[in-house]
């Protein structure tokens, strides 16, 4: 999010809250990306703060909901209020249950392939408009070869990224497998630790293909305890998923910190992968 409109979004949260009948007196940023991440306290309620524009918190909180309910490991709404999105000054507000993070325990290969199997059983069981993970791939491609968008992307990097996205989304897309339901982007970021085990959150990615798209997101260890994996499958995918995030670091206007270091180790981690 623009550091202009963090003071705004941070505003439109806690006064969203604060209607609501809850106590708000300070408000700690946790995450702040696309969209802001709040921790609202003393009430203790995770905000998720975007510009109305930029949202798809609606289908969020849908998918949220219906998943909870068939057991699934998704981060719970907030109790206390109403499940629904709150628009307040340009932004779009969603209020969350705080899980307080469980530093001490190690997540381990076999507890997160559990978890994401549990996720896409709950996941195959729900008929919900959403796009191709080839769609995804398409607009990452997209960026790449919009040299006003990746203006210090180099001529090699933009080809050996733009011949990547193109080809490996093509022949994964072609092969025909089994294809379903997906998180989009289950990496360790958006899995939380909490007392009741693995959580995953941020479902606004989700898109439909084979598991073994989202499994290129976790940990290598991970893809070895997922049952029923296609190994060739998931290898392609290793390379197309580092592909489309190295993409959006080159992005003029995107703003993860160190954004630019992370994408130029990327790609010499694609070069090295394609050269095996």
């Amino acid at each position: 999010m623009q550091a202009s409109e963090v003071p705004r979004a941070v505003a439109a949260a806690r006064s969203t809250a604060s209607s609501l009948g809850l106590t708000v007196d300070d408000a700690l940023v946790l995450h702040d990306s696309n969209k802001l991440t709040l921790r609202l306290l003393p009430c203790d309620v995770l905000a998720r703060v975007a510009p109305v524009a930029q949202q798809v918190a609606r289908f969020e909180i849908e998918l949220a909901q219906r998943l909870a309910e068939s057991g699934c490991p998704v981060a719970a709404l907030e109790p206390r209020v109403e499940p629904r999105v709150h628009e307040r000054d340009g932004f779009v507000v969603t209020l969350w249950t705080y899980h307080e993070p469980v530093t001490s325990r190690e997540v381990s290969p076999a507890d997160y392939a559990h978890a994401l199997e549990r996720l896409h059983a709950g996941m195959r069981k729900l008929d919900v408009p959403t796009p191709h993970f080839t769609d995804r791939v398409e607009q990452a491609r997209q960026l790449v070869a919009d040299r006003d968008r990746t203006p210090a992307l180099a001529d090699a990097d933009r080809e050996l990224l733009g011949d990547t996205l193109r080809s490996l989304g093509r022949v994964i897309g072609e092969r025909g497998g089994a294809e379903q339901l997906l998180h989009g982007e289950p990496h360790p970021g958006n899995v939380l630790t909490t007392e009741n085990g693995l959580v995953f959150i941020d479902l606004e990615t989700c898109c439909r293909g084979p598991v073994e798209f989202d499994l290129a997101h976790t940990p290598e260890e991970v893809g070895e305890h997922y049952p029923d994996v296609d190994q060739d499958v998931l290898r392609e995918c290793r390379i197309l998923v580092p592909a489309m995030v190295t993409a959006w670091r080159w992005d003029r206007d995107d703003q993860l910190p160190d954004g630019r270091r992370l994408g130029t180790e990327w790609l010499g981690r694609i070069r090295a992968a394609l050269d095996r």
